[in-house]
């Protein structure tokens, strides 16, 4: 079992967890983060951190195979992100949007926001 960041972290990005994640699993795309399947632990305490419940278990049906292996492909590419950043000025307004991996994800860290 691991944890997984889904989309309703795509242009929101609270980096909440990371501050709190005893293994610094988490990775930085230009407009949300990913956990590192094999890094991670599964302690869960970055769950009740993400204001915008976007980490959930590999078993939980949000968790679905398909963010298990984004999680594992960006984990490999993006930077580790070890603290605390602000989130996105905006992020109260993509919060809960529906299909946003499709409308919004950036696959490359480097394209910013």
């Amino acid at each position: 079992m691991t944890f997984v960041v889904t989309d309703n972290c795509i242009k929101c990005k609270h980096t909440d967890c990371v501050e709190v994640c005893p293994v610094d699993c988490f990775y930085e795309g230009a407009n949300m983060l990913v956990i590192h399947p094999d890094e991670c632990i599964d302690c869960g305490v970055c769950v009740p951190e993400c204001p915008v419940e976007a980490i959930v278990s590999d078993t939980d049906p949000t968790g679905t195979p398909d963010w298990v292996a984004l999680n594992g492909k960006y984990s490999e590419i993006w930077p580790n992100i070890t603290m605390k950043k602000e989130p996105f000025e905006d992020a109260e307004k993509f919060d809960g949007e529906p299909d946003k991996l499709e409308k919004y994800f950036l696959p490359d860290p480097g394209t910013g926001d």
